[in-house]
């Protein structure tokens, strides 16, 4: 197979959440490939000195994807460097943080889940999907060609099992919320709805689904999560590469409306 059918050179990619762990692995996946990659993220800074790492082509632009008008400055910017938007990763997300443990596993059962939590988790995994597809995405249907990747969860298809986060001694410090599995099946559902709308346009979109990556967790929810798998761990911040660049790429140029699923084997049990 040619390997120009992975080659991104010379496409513009947006990436949000672009300075998280596995948004980091994007961006590198991405450049590596051949893009320009804007790094989209809250500190402009930051965002600035990690596109610097990447490539000289790459570029560093704030936003915040829950403000219309933050997003459009991010469209802006870039198409003022570049004149075009090739790539939209949507990856930016919110995980619940609880301020006191003491009070974390009370709070987070469903029971006593507080409604701002839930609709903040919404308003950023959700609603700024939302406006960066519509705002980036519209300049790609314009041109008549783009991939739009969109970053679920496996949490997203499968309800949470809640025994992963029990401790040895039985006690459970944590309880997966609801509002990361609500807002991330939403995801994969408006995946399905803007390939639909958008797929007369040139512009593909898939859903990428990841599983949980290590990431210095305790030993006992490592060894509880790596025993729901196939392949018998956590994945690592590098596992998701391959797809990301996949999608992205001519080499899924007939595949729109799809949740490429990249798990261990999590969900196929």
């Amino acid at each position: 197979m040619s390997e120009s059918l992975f080659s991104l050179n010379g496409k513009v990619a947006v990436v949000t959440g672009a300075l998280g762990l596995i948004g980091r692995e994007h961006c590198k996946a991405l450049a590596e490939a051949g893009a320009h990659v804007v790094v989209a993220d809250l500190d402009d800074r930051s965002c600035r000195l990690f596109a610097a790492e990447l490539s000289p082509e790459s570029v560093g632009i704030a936003v915040n994807i829950t403000d219309k008008e933050s997003v459009i400055r991010l469209k802006d910017k870039t198409l003022d460097t570049f004149g075009r938007i090739d790539i939209l990763v949507n990856n930016a997300a919110i995980n619940d943080q609880f301020e006191n443990p003491k009070t974390t596993a009370d709070l987070s059962r469903f029971e006593n889940y507080p409604v701002d939590l839930f609709r903040k988790s919404l308003d950023v995994n959700v609603t700024g999907t939302f406006l960066c597809s519509q705002i980036l995405g519209t300049e790609m249907a314009k041109q008549g060609k783009g991939s739009i990747i969109n970053i679920a969860s496996t949490y997203g298809m499968n309800g949470p099992d809640q025994s992963i986060y029990v401790r040895p001694d039985d006690s459970q410090p944590f309880f997966k919320p609801p509002a990361y599995t609500a807002s991330k099946g939403a995801v994969i559902a408006f995946t399905r709805f803007l390939s639909a709308y958008w797929g007369k346009s040139g512009v593909r979109v898939n859903t990428l689904t990841p599983g949980g990556v290590e990431n210095g967790q305790d030993e006992y929810f490592i060894g509880n999560y790596s025993k729901k798998t196939q392949l018998g761990r956590m994945a690592s911040p590098t596992d998701y590469r391959g797809a990301i660049v996949f999608l992205a790429s001519d080499a899924s140029s007939y595949m729109t409306g799809a949740n490429l699923v990249v798990d261990g084997g999590w969900t196929a049990w």
